[in-house]
């Protein structure tokens, strides 16, 4: 009986405006690896991965990246990206609070300090440097 244990995420994709200040947060600060960056047609594409997980990628792309979109899409993704509406990445991390201490020296924007949340996770929040909000969250070891 096949049990669809085959489907396993490979890539999510992030809307930035600015790729190279993307690429000093996500390569310089948090340490993923690039993987790719691909221009095409006046737009570009960064794939970054952690070393830890070689087979899920980030996609750094423009905000409207569709070549279909209309110029009012465009603007309003534009827009809401400004704002910090779109939705980032959760990650995880083995030591929430050092992790913390690294994104915050680098002077990215705190959301939410180190805090044990009720279900279970010691979490923090930072938002990127195109606004997207990113959660770094560290499970309860085993006792």
């Amino acid at each position: 009986m096949d049990t669809g244990n085959d489907v396993r995420l490979a890539q999510c994709f992030i809307a930035v405006d600015d790729h190279d200040k993307a690429l000093a947060f996500y390569r310089d600060v948090l340490g993923l690896e690039v993987r790719n960056d691909v221009g095409f047609e006046g737009m570009r594409w960064v794939t970054v991965a952690s070393p830890e997980q070689p087979d899920v990628e980030i996609v750094l792309e423009p905000p409207a990246a569709n070549p279909d979109a209309s110029p009012g899409d465009k603007q309003a993704m534009a827009e809401l990206l400004a704002k910090g509406m779109l939705r980032g990445v959760n990650f995880t991390t083995t030591d929430c609070d050092a992790l913390f201490e690294r994104v915050r020296a680098a002077g990215v924007d705190v959301l939410q300090e180190p805090v044990e949340q009720p279900y279970g996770v010691r979490d923090c929040a930072f938002r990127d440097p195109a606004g997207n909000m990113l959660r770094f969250m560290e499970r309860p070891r085993p006792k």
